[in-house]
């Protein structure tokens, strides 16, 4: 390690020469992404919106760590649940997801890898180059092009830095060409019916979680 590296960093290099796991692929996963992030708590009516609209949800609490300093470009690093390394590349975007008075926001491609490993504790992690995020999940998934073609759509409450945020994405996997098509589709079911209390998702909100936290 030269002077200059930051202590954060030496981890997440010793981390990704590791062999790759059983199952993955060297040549990762690709999705076409969508997310908002809303300051205040969740509402209700809106949690009710979600789960009365969509396919049984599933539900999950966790800490997330992000790496943000030092500033990694189009990469975007962390550790999930204490429990995986997971790294993702930004390709570019395909345009403006828009869908006229319920929702508007850039869609986002990229290319992901999770590494597994032995649980790492956050507390070692060096503060001043990682943020921690406490998510309660609620996420279920469409298949609007095929079995091997999938769509998460997530709601998410969030609480950083003693703040209540809210958040809803979507993420299509599957063969590159299907993308766009699979997420567009699913929107069109989710916001088949608009959110409650007049809620509108803007392009304002629409982030990436590592473009959010760099900006708090």
């Amino acid at each position: 390690m030269t002077p200059a590296q930051p202590a954060g960093t030496l981890a997440v290099v010793v981390l990704m020469t590791g062999a790759v796991p059983g199952g993955a692929s060297v040549d990762g996963l690709a999705s076409l992404e969508v997310r908002w992030i809303l300051p205040g708590q969740l509402d209700p009516a809106v949690a009710g919106w979600f789960s009365g609209s969509q396919p049984e949800p599933e539900s999950e609490s966790r800490e997330d760590a992000y790496l943000l300093d030092p500033g990694l470009g189009g990469l975007s690093v962390k550790v999930r649940a204490s429990q995986a390394l997971d790294v993702k590349v930004f390709l570019g975007s395909p345009g403006i997801l828009d869908l006229p008075g319920r929702a508007q926001g850039r869609m986002q491609y990229w290319r992901k890898w999770s590494f597994p490993f032995s649980p790492l504790s956050l507390e070692n992690i060096d503060p001043d180059g990682w943020r921690r995020v406490r998510k309660q999940r609620r996420v279920t998934r469409f298949s609007p092009v095929g079995e091997q073609d999938w769509c998460a759509v997530e709601l998410t409450e969030v609480r950083f830095q003693h703040r209540d945020w809210w958040s809803l994405g979507l993420e299509a996997t599957g063969p590159a060409e299907s993308l766009r098509h699979g997420l567009e589709a699913t929107a069109a079911l989710v916001f088949a019916h608009a959110l409650p209390g007049g809620v509108e998702l803007r392009i304002d909100d629409s982030w990436s979680y590592a473009d959010w936290l760099r900006t708090r």
